[in-house]
């Protein structure tokens, strides 16, 4: 039953590297249904369906993949992606984050890939709050957001009565979130301009972030390849690995360098904007 299995996937890996992503799925839930215990399997179908943007089965997958191996990282990294699609932020943070420590454990070379996905998810539950604190500032923004998003609820459903393909209905749909998006930007600037210190929205440049606590940092040094880190959070790295958190190549105590122009610049953005310390 198993071998079966095996074939399948396999045959499913082909038709994905071709980009034939619904043929891929097909296979890889035939294949399931020959082998239910193969985590990988669940994995594949999972990344299959994060291709056809099929969010709550993508998710579905993963998690099954996570139950059948709590180390899978792929299971975390893939649910995260999905969770991120369906704007819940704080879930994905937690998922890449746990898929950015399984990287560390094993040395994984995805692991810049999931750094970079732990810091967009933080992004976007840094942007969800400021969200929420702008809106707050302004009861007229906050109903104008409102009518701007229910709008958008109305567009999107209103795609299942037309006869669309796949790859239209998705078109539109994107066409449609980025207009809203694009409408709500405009807003927040118009208001931002009549109150600028309580409207602006507020950022942390992603040079000062630290890839491995994912905060601002304060005393960064650099690796002989040129990446920088916070002191405190690479030395506790290195106590498990010697290497570097991205690069994955050989790194010691001895190779860290003070980055003094950083830590400048990190600590008057600091002084300048408090509100950072709780990135």
């Amino acid at each position: 039953m198993s071998h079966k299995a095996v074939a399948l996937k396999e045959e499913g890996n082909k038709y994905f590297q071709e980009g034939d992503y619904k043929e891929a799925e097909s296979l890889y839930s035939l294949a399931i249904q020959k082998d239910p215990t193969n985590p990988k399997i669940f994995t594949n179908r999972a990344m299959a369906r994060l291709k056809l943007q099929a969010w709550d089965t993508c998710i579905d997958d993963s998690i099954k993949a996570i139950e059948l191996d709590r180390g899978n990282m792929k299971g975390y990294y893939y649910l995260a992606q999905a969770q991120l699609a369906l704007n819940h932020p704080n879930e994905a943070f937690t998922s890449a984050l746990t898929a950015y420590e399984r990287c560390i454990e094993t040395s994984d070379k995805s692991t810049t890939a999931v750094s970079n996905l732990v810091l967009q998810a933080k992004k976007q539950k840094w942007e969800a709050r400021e969200r929420e604190r702008i809106r707050g500032r302004s009861e007229l923004l906050r109903e104008l957001e409102d009518g701007l998003m229910k709008r958008k609820k109305e567009e999107l459903q209103s795609l299942k009565f037309k006869m669309l393909d796949f790859s239209e209905e998705a078109e539109e749909k994107a066409d449609i979130e980025l207009g809203c998006r694009k409408k709500i930007e405009e807003l927040r600037s118009i208001f931002a301009v009549a109150d600028p210190k309580n409207m602006q929205r507020r950022e942390v440049p992603d040079y000062l972030i630290d890839n491995i606590s994912f905060t601002v940092m304060h005393d960064p040094v650099v690796t002989k390849t040129g990446n920088s880190y916070d002191r405190a959070t690479v030395m506790e790295h290195l106590k498990r690995s010697y290497t570097d958190p991205l690069t994955r190549e050989p790194l010691n105590m001895e190779d860290l360098r003070p980055n003094l122009a950083l830590k400048q610049a990190c600590e008057e953005f600091l002084n300048e904007n408090g509100w950072a310390v709780d990135w």
